[in-house]
């Protein structure tokens, strides 16, 4: 008798201990995935404010891009209607929000190719502040978006690696969260470039 007690007592002790391995490390890893994510998002809206303001001062100077400015507002404007909360993140939403935000960057990218022809345009003070706010908020996406991606790789892998994965399959049963994804590989591959 005394020996089953030790054992069942033993079994208990090891099931306690394994399954609250994950009792704070899941739900702290939750929450940082959770301000990562709203730390991206407040990027990428930080470049969406930018975007009004040159196209203002572009379309002072660059009549003939009247097309060009357009699709930049055009992409601006459907950026901002896709917005997801951490909770809301699945393969499905992620692929959404980056269509979205590379219809921005591709848009910017043609009016920025366009803005060559225009000397005075580059010359002018206010543009050139612009293009360094805009090319600082680019290299706060990417960091934003790398400090997601840690996130997301720390919480994927306490929920599916053992012993907190336990915890997560009894009691919490919370499922991947996903990770950005690139799209054309082979435009991956070349260095972004913002060139004003």
């Amino acid at each position: 008798m005394k020996k089953y007690l030790q054992r069942s007592l033993s079994i208990l002790f090891i099931t306690l201990f394994v399954t609250s391995c994950g009792m704070q490390s899941i739900p702290t890893a939750a929450n940082q995935v959770e301000a990562d994510w709203a730390e991206v998002q407040n990027q990428y809206k930080r470049r969406s404010d930018l975007i009004p303001n040159l196209v203002a001062v572009v379309k002072g100077y660059a009549t003939h891009e009247q097309e060009t400015l357009t699709k930049v507002i055009e992409a601006r404007a459907s950026a901002t209607k896709v917005t997801f909360t951490a909770d809301q993140l699945n393969e499905e939403n992620m692929k959404k929000f980056q269509q979205a935000q590379a219809g921005v960057s591709s848009a910017l990218s043609r009016l920025m190719v366009s803005v060559e022809k225009y000397p005075d345009l580059k010359a002018n003070e206010n543009f050139r502040d612009l293009q360094s706010q805009l090319e600082g908020t680019e290299n706060r996406i990417t960091v934003a978006r790398n400090r997601y991606i840690e996130a997301i790789k720390e919480f994927n892998n306490l929920i599916t690696v053992p012993p907190t994965s336990f915890y997560n399959g009894i009691f919490l049963h919370l499922a991947k969260k996903p990770q950005f994804q690139v799209e054309n590989l082979e435009e991956a591959q070349k260095a972004p470039t913002v060139k004003f």
